[in-house]
Order: C-alpha cells, then sequence, then structure tokens
C-alpha cells in the first residue's frame, strides 16, 4: 500500500528517529507541534524508527486518518538523518525511498524549470 500510495498532494518525512510506539494521535501531535503543519490536509506524513526497517505513514482521509505501516523482511531504508525535522519529498523522492534508495541521487537528471529561449 505504501510502496503505491498515490493519494496525497504533498509528502513530508520526519528526519529524525520516532517511536513507532506511537499510535495516530502521537503522531498528529509530532505533525502539529514540532513540525507546525496541519494533519488534515492531503498530505502523507512518513516516520522512521531507529532500525530504519519499519515505517509508518500517516494520512487524513476526509472522515479520520489512516495509519500505514510498513515493516521489511530484509534490508533497510536509506532514511535521511539530519537537524531538519521534516522534509518534503517529490514524488521521484518518495519513489526512490520506497525502492530502497536515497532520496538525493546525485546522477539523476534535475528537472529544468524557467527557460526563457532556447538558443
Amino acid at each position: 500500500m505504501l510502496n503505491g500510495f498515490t493519494g496525497a498532494d504533498k509528502a513530508y518525512i520526519a528526519c529524525r528517529y520516532t517511536d513507532l510506539r506511537r499510535g495516530i494521535d502521537g503522531l498528529a501531535s509530532i505533525v502539529q507541534q514540532q513540525f507546525q503543519l496541519d494533519p488534515f490536509t492531503n498530505t502523507l506524513f512518513l516516520f522512521c524508527g531507529r532500525r530504519k526497517d519499519r515505517i509508518k505513514g500517516l494520512y487524513w482521509k476526509k472522515d479520520g486518518f489512516i495509519l500505514l505501516y510498513k515493516r521489511l523482511e530484509e534490508g533497510v531504508y536509506q532514511w535521511p538523518r539530519s537537524e531538519n525535522d521534516v522534509r518534503s519529498l517529490t514524488p521521484q523522492q518518495y519513489r526512490w525511498l520506497m525502492k530502497g534508495l536515497k532520496i538525493e541521487q546525485p546522477k539523476a537528471y534535475r528537472e529544468v524549470m524557467g527557460l526563457s529561449r532556447v538558443v
């Protein structure tokens, strides 16, 4: 379900370790209090524990929250750990993460925006 999740307009990743014993209310409070974001929007919030072999996703679906959980049987997620609490993901970065890749791919082509003329 998480690998092909397409319902959200945006996706955010919690870069710090998260205690995955937290449920819906605990994760929603992290989104509101630590990230200063609104969990009641069409946004997927992703959380990862210390072992990096399992993740939780929190998503608001018009009448209630959906809590998604995935545990890998082999390997770990290439979860970014940084001083930033939360980070926005592009759809491509989300796909990379779900495939076990780092969200920053230095050899990937960058999207070109704002060209004014062709020479």
